[in-house]
């Protein structure tokens, strides 16, 4: 029978998959989104192959050169391609943005689900989140990498310590519902250990709110980190990030205005994609949500 049930579940798990990427595309908007983080994720990954120069390559010769066939996005003060610089950017934000994510829903979720199942520790747990989200996010990690450093681990650290009571709130919040309803109080009457209803009754019922969090994190996480880099707090200013792109294209706004509009449009339509598929996701799992569409 485990034979038959292993292959059974497996395609019906494949199936939802399929029901939820079909809600997903059904709205125009959502599936543009989608296109959009595919394409910057593959260029993420082959920015080696795709990107036309290196992006630390300098050619004073051309430098403040506007966009040409060569230069597609034109060059900077030093020469350097904008585009391929443009698409190492895209390495950068996507890693940190998608570091960020794994530490604070790592963290937030285990904060979170201890905080709500286990009452006595609710309170504590729960102020010391209530006091790291007093602070504005972009605040806290100023503070957070002055204390650190300037590098991308301690901008993943920073901005994870900055999202992690977010999660928390969002899983405690969940946590505190499902643990009243009747399949908890069975497993509890039946002998079950507080850790196997966390790890087998919480946490699967967990996946559709942590998941809808994780796409605004990612968002919040690649803006705060083009914030940090634009003030000097994020990663080195040699790195090709955005926001280290746009800070440094302050001088040349009045002539060379491409070195500022090419760099803030990734970060607008990479964000704005991670908007639009969070709410899309958002309201593919949420049944009454559902029934309004």
């Amino acid at each position: 029978m485990s034979d038959v049930a292993l292959p059974a579940a497996a395609v019906r798990r494949a199936s939802l998959g399929w029901l939820l990427l079909r809600r997903l595309v059904r709205r125009r908007l959502v599936l543009i989104s989608l296109v959009i983080l595919l394409v910057a994720i593959v260029v993420a990954v082959g920015a080696p192959w795709i990107a036309p120069y290196s992006p630390r390559r300098m050619e004073i010769a051309h430098r403040l050169s506007p966009p040409s066939w060569a230069h597609w996005f034109g060059t900077d003060e030093f020469g350097r391609d904008e585009l391929s610089r443009c698409i190492y950017g895209a390495r950068l934000s996507l890693s940190v943005g998608s570091l960020v994510v794994l530490v604070s829903l790592a963290c937030g979720t285990l904060l979170g689900v201890v905080s709500g199942y286990v009452r006595r520790l609710d309170g504590l747990l729960m102020r010391v989140t209530d006091a790291l989200m007093a602070f504005p996010d972009i605040l806290l990690a100023i503070a957070l990498m002055a204390a650190l450093g300037a590098s991308l681990t301690d901008v993943v650290i920073a901005l994870g310590t900055v999202y992690t009571p977010r999660v928390a709130r969002v899983a405690r919040g969940a946590t505190l519902v499902l643990r009243e309803l009747q399949f908890i109080e069975a497993a509890e009457a039946l002998g079950a250990s507080g850790r196997r209803v966390i790890a087998v009754h919480l946490l699967p019922n967990l996946l559709s709110p942590l998941l809808v969090q994780g796409t605004f994190v990612f968002a919040f996480s690649i803006l705060t980190e083009a914030a940090l880099s634009f003030l000097g707090a994020g990663v080195p200013p040699t790195s090709p990030s955005w926001g280290n792109m746009i800070a440094a294209a302050q001088e040349y706004m009045q002539g060379a205005a491409w070195l500022i509009l090419a760099p803030g449009l990734c970060i607008v339509f990479t964000v704005l994609s991670l908007q639009m598929v969070g709410d899309g996701l958002r309201d593919a799992l949420d049944p009454r949500l559902r029934r309004l569409t």
